[in-house]
């Protein structure tokens, strides 16, 4: 064990990266920072029929995206590598050859067959399923000559009478009754590992002295326990982190909540505000404030200021967060991020788009909605119910009057600017004693195709004279015809 503060995250590549995998990182991420220490990314991959390079790239890729630097990990290298279980076999099968020759796990050739029916009769007596120990009985010999014959087997731990326990950083001393924990496989029949096996092995030899995860591997971790103590090693320190949960407090998943980095990604959500929300799930800051950066909970990190509570996975307050986060960048910052994350944004003129970015950035939440406010000043001609532009307050002949007025008004202004638009515009209300809202809401759904908008002198003055007045007397054109 070394006195360096190690900590890992080891995701199976099986499909989409996981939120739950960031909320990991995180944590473990923020703790080795705080202490100076170093960040591993192990790849468990020894499901092989459901893991994929693929996903090991999406994984990798998210972390990227969010900013979490691992220190040693399968693409950048490092001292105890390599970082992936599938290529460290040859170690897994040594070690569960030495726990075979301390007596601390023994050679289980019962067929799948014999299994499946011994659960379903364990289940009709309402017994929880477990291994009856039948090969526990086989002479040592006997086991070894059949091993020797190819005979098909599995390699299970051997858990001894008594009571185990372990120091759970947040959670105290947790206790467990040898009895209630079952012998489990430790390799497979094809001679992969199981995760508890290859978990204990990798952590050891790569040198975690801190194992912090998901409170679903309470329960396994006296079999974590029980290897280390089988092997003669030195146990990390257990932290075990509480589930992010849906509204009804079910463990989040993808039925009731996204659960995909990607999809996160994909909606415009920031990733140092998914960080933020993420931490806010089992951090508090010092001073209680809900807005900080990944540095900033570095500094302050402590696990006396996590949480055991179950944390609700709020989408609502994410949004909000996003939108505090999308404010707080520069133009051209936030810019950049449209035209990274939007195939509109990256392919029109980027001082065009810095002159719409200003309108947009106190309204939007997500990079995703970015479509929806502006489509009107990239379009050519606008699709809307002419309806809409007549308020209910109003009539189509005062809101035809109000077009037509308007494209007199705006045609000899001198000036194309905001200031300079508004001011005629109210002053053409004033002249013809229309309701200033009535008519701006004509206007409005004139030039922007909707009745909640941005700005409507700032976009017009984007738009510039020639398209602002196509769109009014295209409008003119729609309500006479309505009409």
């Amino acid at each position: 064990m070394t006195n360096t503060v190690r900590v890992r995250i080891a995701p199976s590549p099986t499909g989409d990266p996981h939120v739950g995998t960031a909320y990991m990182a995180l944590f473990n991420y923020a703790f080795a920072r705080q202490q100076g220490g170093r960040f591993i990314l192990r790849i468990e991959d020894t499901d092989r029929a459901r893991s994929t390079a693929e996903s090991e790239r999406a994984i990798l890729a998210s972390l990227r995206w969010l900013g979490i630097d691992y220190d040693e990990g399968p693409d950048v290298g490092g001292p105890f590598g390599p970082y992936r279980q599938s290529e460290r076999g040859e170690i897994y099968r040594e070690h569960a050859e030495l726990l075979l020759r301390r007596g601390a796990a023994y050679r289980c050739f019962c067929t799948p067959e014999r299994l499946d029916a011994l659960r379903e009769a364990q289940r009709a007596r309402k017994q929880d399923p477990r291994y009856d120990r039948l090969c526990l009985a086989l002479p040592g010999g006997e086991a070894e000559r059949r091993a020797a014959a190819g005979e098909p087997h599995v390699v299970r731990l051997r858990i001894p009478d008594g009571q185990t326990s372990y120091d759970d950083r947040l959670r105290g001393t947790i206790s467990f009754q040898n009895s209630t924990i079952d012998d489990q496989v430790l390799l497979k029949s094809d001679g992969f590992p199981t995760y508890h096996l290859a978990n204990v092995v990798d952590d050891h030899l790569m040198g975690i002295s801190h194992v912090c995860r998901a409170e679903e591997w309470i329960t396994s971790t006296p079999k974590h326990v029980l290897l280390y103590q089988a092997f003669g090693w030195a146990m990390p320190a257990f932290i075990h982190m509480p589930l992010l949960r849906n509204a009804d407090r079910s463990k989040i998943s993808k039925r009731k909540n996204p659960t995909s980095l990607e999809w996160y990604k994909a909606q415009g959500y920031l990733p140092e505000a998914l960080l933020n929300f993420l931490a806010l799930m089992g951090f508090s800051m010092p001073d209680e404030r809900e807005v900080f950066s990944l540095r900033e909970m570095g500094e302050a990190f402590s696990w006396d200021r996590v949480k055991t509570s179950g944390p609700v996975f709020d989408l609502a307050k994410l949004d909000w967060l996003n939108g505090v986060y999308i404010r707080k960048l520069s133009v051209d910052a936030l810019a950049e991020r449209l035209a990274a994350a939007n195939a509109r944004a990256a392919a029109v003129d980027p001082a065009y788009l810095r002159r719409i970015v200003p309108l947009i950035q106190e309204r939007i939440k997500k990079l995703s909605e970015f479509d929806a406010w502006t489509e009107f000043f990239f379009a050519a001609e606008l699709s809307y119910d002419p309806a809409l532009l007549v308020p209910k307050k109003s009539n189509p002949e005062e809101a035809l009057a109000v077009l037509d007025a308007a494209v007199a008004a705006f045609a000899e202004l001198p000036a194309w600017e905001a200031p300079a638009l508004e001011a005629a515009g109210k002053a053409l209300c004033e002249s013809h004693s229309w309701k200033l809202g009535n008519a701006l809401m004509t206007l409005r759904v004139a030039l922007t195709g909707r009745t909640a908008s941005p700005p409507l002198f700032e976009c017009m003055a984007v738009l510039g004279r020639e398209r602002t007045l196509a769109f009014l007397r295209r409008a003119a054109e729609l309500l006479r015809s309505a009409c």
